[in-house]
């Protein structure tokens, strides 16, 4: 036991580290349009607000909390 704490367990950890820095370092040799960010199609701002349930003050059935509002829910 004292043999796996002294050189296998330290030997792993320092393995463990090289292998996520290796990942981590390999952007560098990506093409450079690949390093960017993806890019999003559609502003958030832009976006229609979501739909908004009806109620009378109180709180919303469970099935519409789930399923959404009743006027927006598609037959069949």
């Amino acid at each position: 036991m004292s043999f796996f704490r002294s050189y296998i367990a330290p030997l792993l950890i320092v393995l463990i580290f090289a292998v996520a820095m290796l990942a981590v370092s390999a952007r560098i040799f990506l093409p450079s349009d690949m390093m960017a960010p993806a890019p999003i199609e559609e502003p958030i701002s832009a976006a229609s607000p979501a739909p908004i349930a009806h109620t009378d003050g109180g709180m919303p059935e469970l099935s519409e909390l789930l399923h959404g509002p009743i006027s927006d829910r598609v037959a069949g």
